[in-house]
């Protein structure tokens, strides 16, 4: 198996300015999936600025509430910081990122890997967002 054919991929939020407000990314449907993986650049070091995890079960996101254990905290500048969340409450099948942002910092585009997909094939091109290709067994040549 290759892995592009087994994750789903998602732009969950655009890059951010300099701001002190969260940016609380795309909900993401669980379904069919195990994990999912979020992926950021945070610009500033600072306690405050964060990537986290939001469960709920209404599908706009309006019941989200934090994951236990989720925080991760940005050390160093301009630093990518990434959360895994594996087989989270079956019972809530939503789940999105949150950049809370306690600190004035800039916020690279949000990522979402969603993994062990119960359906292969998975497309991963989506129009004017993400392009790409799977290649299998090449050798050297052009492009």
């Amino acid at each position: 198996m290759n892995l592009s054919n087994g994750i789903k991929i998602t732009k969950c939020a655009a890059s951010a300015a300099d701001g002190t407000t969260a940016i609380n990314g795309a909900v993401l449907d669980m379904t069919g999936f195990e994990g999912v993986l979020f992926i950021t650049a945070i610009g500033t070091a600072n306690a405050g600025n964060i990537l986290k995890a939001q469960i709920g079960a209404a599908a706009d996101g309006s019941d989200a509430a934090d994951l236990a254990g989720t925080k991760v905290v940005a050390t160093a500048n301009g630093q990518t910081v990434w959360l895994d969340v594996y087989r989270a409450d079956p019972n809530q099948k939503y789940i999105r990122p949150v950049v809370v942002r306690g600190a004035s910092t800039v916020v690279g585009e949000i990522y979402a890997l969603q993994y062990e997909s119960r359906k292969q094939v998975v497309n991963n091109n989506v129009a004017n967002t993400i392009i790409g290709k799977l290649v299998v067994s090449p050798y050297e040549g052009t492009a």
